[in-house]
């Protein structure tokens, strides 16, 4: 390796918008199962199948629905 490195010519990333944040969050176990099995079926790790999924949501404006019990 060198010691000195020239980056004077550099350019950004261009994928440095799509990168990752890396957050806490609490899903209910039965939704983390889920994810799981689908891991196990298609081959993806579970969490990367999370996020594909709430990016789709995202992109698509999809909105959650609720229905409470009475």
């Amino acid at each position: 390796m060198r010691k000195h490195y020239d980056f004077s010519h550099g350019i950004k990333n261009p994928y440095a918008k799509l990168l990752k944040e890396q957050i806490t969050i609490n899903l209910a176990k039965p939704t983390i199962a889920y994810f799981k099995q689908l891991a196990e079926e298609t081959g993806i790790g579970y969490q990367v199948l999370i996020d594909l999924y709430l990016r789709d949501c995202a992109e698509a404006h999809r909105k959650p629905r609720f229905k409470w019990a009475a």
